[in-house]
């Protein structure tokens, strides 16, 4: 996935306090990243921030990580944060790839897909964010009953994801092909913008959460 650049992102991002720089060494103490011991929470591929600000302000008493790759991206969460600073938020600029250099065995509760790269080509299956490679690397991270969320509109990608399950020894607690028709499920829904932008259409919306 090509994202346009933004002039002065990068700058902007070195010099954000919102923005937790050489994430590596916070490497199981992030409990001292944010003063306390509350529950860490992170999202792979958080876009511009709308579902992880929203959720913070929901639970203030969770810690929520954001993760994005691209910086052109990552400068509009910054902007966000600048207008409504939340405590118990920080950015992470980093690939998926190294999330074991960045956090600690069992150091966090939960973690959220959210419209993830569907990577269509069979060659890139393997950096798929539900790939069975990539919950072998959520799996060193999470807690003993720690869960991953994880929601997308592309019904292939969620097919997938459902089929990695067995093999990497995870068991789905909740399975949805229609998260926004299912009454009991929406309840309490925190939208992200490509949600609102895909079920307006029309789109069925897919939803599962895992554990080990």
């Amino acid at each position: 996935m090509r994202l346009k650049n933004v002039p002065g992102s990068r700058e902007v991002i070195a010099e954000s306090r919102f923005v937790i720089h050489n994430p590596e060494e916070n490497k199981g103490k992030w409990a001292g990243v944010f003063g306390n011991d509350a529950p860490l929470h992170i999202e792979i591929g958080m876009g511009k921030g709308r579902f992880l600000m929203d959720m913070a302000k929901l639970h203030p008493e969770v810690n929520y990580g954001g993760i994005e790759k691209y910086p052109s991206v990552l400068l509009r969460a910054i902007q966000k944060m600048e207008e409504e600073e939340l405590p118990n938020v920080r950015f992470i600029r980093m690939d998926a790839e190294e999330i074991t250099n960045v956090f600690g065995r069992g150091e966090v509760e939960r973690i959220y897909l959210n419209f993830s790269d569907p990577w269509p080509k069979d060659r890139h299956a393997k950096r798929r964010l539900p790939s069975r490679q990539f919950l072998a690397r959520y799996d060193e991270i999470l807690k003993k009953d720690g869960t991953i969320e994880f929601k997308t509109d592309n019904r292939l990608l969620f097919d997938f994801a459902l089929e990695e399950l067995e093999p990497a020894g995870w068991r789905a607690d909740v399975v949805t092909f229609d998260l926004h028709g299912d009454e009991k499920l929406v309840q309490g829904n925190v939208m992200t913008e490509y949600e609102e932008r895909f079920s307006s259409m029309g789109n069925p919306i897919c939803k599962y959460i895992i554990r080990r």
